[in-house]
């Protein structure tokens, strides 16, 4: 077949291209090969990444051995608990779109045939598979899975999420620093994402839900046998592909998002899903309304699992009970079995040919872990344009929440109020400027969660806030992700001190009980606000990201579509 990488052989710009080539020592025989993108995100900034270059090199040997070649392309590698320091945390969403735009220069620029992605932390994934909706390249995911754990001296697991929730513990008196830093010492015993159904579990698991990775390949222990032959046999998948020009755009249909929302929601996956599956859709040129699908299918999908930090399972046992793949096959009569998947078959004949999963981990859907959604999309008067709350698998919280606003700008500023007995009970804290635009590119607003449960205040004090929550916020009534965020013209950036907030979740509502009126009155005479930076990568992010409902990307709403070439045009 003819590759776009050697279109047009004989002209001088391919001259030049094979002088490039031929000097990092690839033969014609070589050179007439496919050309592979494998997309690393290697840092050693982080553990999440750091074991990545030796997969990078087994892939490329990989593809070597199936009869192409497989060129590193480097990117951001993003990680929140290194690199949400700066930028009032602005810079981990934001790489998100950093990162897609890396592999396009790199992959679109050089004309390469197809990529395959090694995903890591929580943004990895979903900047990955953004990018392949956008140039529309054979492209295939692999996760590269999750760390080991530690153990303290009594036997109980220490884990990362274990040293974040607990932090807030320690100016409340309900941890000390000594102990904290005790959990923190065993917390990470090697390389890999998180352990527990944070975000980068369920990203990992929701690029197989939707097809870019091979069936079985998550969650997967960082290092482990399984992990090694998942990303050879990726390998061969990725070049297998190019050659029949299996496209991501074949790939992520409506029903494939569809099914990836009904796997988020059996395993109690992050909120953080609902903004990424919807970028990954706009990038894909997919008109599919995401959050209105978790809504849907939140009345037909309970939780299926309990993987900490929403049950008393880890992901070791998830895993071993079938992983994606078995909580796929329990979700059969919801799902689209005609999909098409990376590696060539439909998803109805993958799950055929699946191993029964371990019902006592993945219970069948329809004897689920609770009866409820673990992510309920609210929407009202407060939140017109949704808004998102994440309950436990196994615990139901309050069902509803009413009480006055406490409205804070800051979250350092929230956290202090917290620690000094300033937040009383029966207040709604009001946390805005966490928007995309508004810090820009997304604060963290649990940390604030966490104080209030480290003050005790938990169940006592509700959250309304457009910042992003972690995965591990699942007590009382946090309300994350309120759109239009307060950076925009809307009804959370005119809350005002003392007005009463009702937050209802089986209504599925979240009101401002002022009147329309007063709030016009406010809107006609509020100052404009402005991003909390306009200088550097935050500023051009700030200029020019769209709206949480659209998955916060930087794709203009009346965007034309890129476009796609088979074969690169000289000039």
């Amino acid at each position: 077949m003819e590759l776009r990488s050697n279109f047009p052989v004989g002209s001088p710009r391919w001259a030049t291209r094979r002088t490039q080539w031929k000097a990092l020592g690839l033969s014609d025989e070589d050179v007439a090969k496919p050309k592979i993108a494998v997309v690393n995100s290697s840092s050693k900034l982080s553990p999440c990444f750091s074991h990545l270059d030796a997969i990078a090199d087994q892939v490329i040997e990989a593809i070597r051995e199936a009869g192409a070649v497989g060129f590193e392309i480097r990117t951001v590698a993003p990680t929140d608990f290194i690199m949400a320091a700066g930028g009032r945390g602005g810079y981990v969403l934001s790489s998100r779109d950093l990162l897609a735009n890396d592999i396009e220069a790199a992959v679109e620029g050089g004309q390469l045939d197809g990529m395959i992605c090694l995903a890591s932390c929580d943004k990895t994934t979903p900047g990955q598979l953004m990018a392949a909706g956008r140039i529309n390249v054979p492209t295939i995911v692999v996760p590269c899975g999750y760390q080991p754990c530690g153990f303290l001296d009594n036997g109980e697991p220490a884990d990362i999420e274990e040293v974040f929730m607990k932090a807030g513990h320690v100016a409340t008196g309900g941890i000390t620093i000594e102990d904290l830093c005790t959990i923190s010492d065993r917390a990470i015993a090697g390389p890999g994402v998180c352990t527990g159904m944070g975000t980068a579990n369920t990203m990992h698991i929701m690029a197989e839900a939707l097809g870019m990775s091979l069936p079985g390949s998550a969650p997967v222990a960082a290092n482990s046998t399984a992990m090694w032959e998942n990303a050879r046999a990726s390998a061969r998948t990725i070049v297998e592909a190019v050659l029949t020009q299996r496209r991501p755009r074949d790939i992520l249909t409506p029903g494939a998002f569809r099914n990836a929302v009904a796997a988020v929601l059996a395993v109690s996956g992050s909120i953080n899903s609902v903004k990424h599956l919807q970028a990954i859709a706009v990038e894909s040129g997919v008109d599919v309304d995401i959050s209105a699908l978790f809504a849907e299918l939140g009345r037909e999908v309970g939780p299926l699992t309990a993987i900490r930090p929403s049950g008393p399972d880890s992901i070791e046992d998830l895993e071993a009970a079938g992983g994606a793949l078995g909580v796929l096959s329990q979700l059969q009569p919801v799902l689209d079995l005609e999909v098409a998947t990376i590696g060539g078959r439909t998803l109805g004949e993958i799950l055929q040919r699946a191993p029964e999963p371990d019902a006592s981990v993945i219970h069948p859907l329809h004897e689920p872990r609770a009866t409820h959604a673990t992510i309920q999309i609210l929407y009202g008067s407060l939140a017109p344009a949704g808004s998102i709350v994440k309950l436990s698998a196994t615990e139901r919280r309050q069902d509803s929440f009413e009480g006055a606003a406490r409205v804070f700008e800051d979250a350092a500023e929230a956290i202090a109020a917290i620690n000094t007995h300033q937040v009383e009970a029966g207040t709604v804290l009001v946390l805005r400027g966490l928007g995309p635009s508004g810090t820009p590119g997304m604060g963290m607003a649990s940390n604030v969660v966490f104080a209030l449960n480290g003050a005790g205040l938990t169940g006592q004090v509700a959250v309304v806030t457009d910042g992003q929550l972690s995965g591990l916020v699942n007590q009382g009534i946090v309300v994350g992700e309120v759109k239009p965020e307060g950076a925009l013209e809307g009804p959370l950036g005119l809350v005002h001190d003392g007005d009463r907030i009702r937050a209802d979740i089986p209504a599925r509502s979240v009101d401002l009980l002022v009147s329309g009126e007063e709030l016009e009155r406010r809107r006609l005479t509020q100052p404009t606000r402005e991003p909390a930076t306009t200088e550097g990568w935050l500023g051009v992010y700030a200029r020019t990201v769209t709206p949480l409902e659209r998955g916060a990307t930087l794709v203009p709403e009346a965007a034309p579509a890129l476009q796609h070439h088979h074969y690169a045009k000289d000039s």
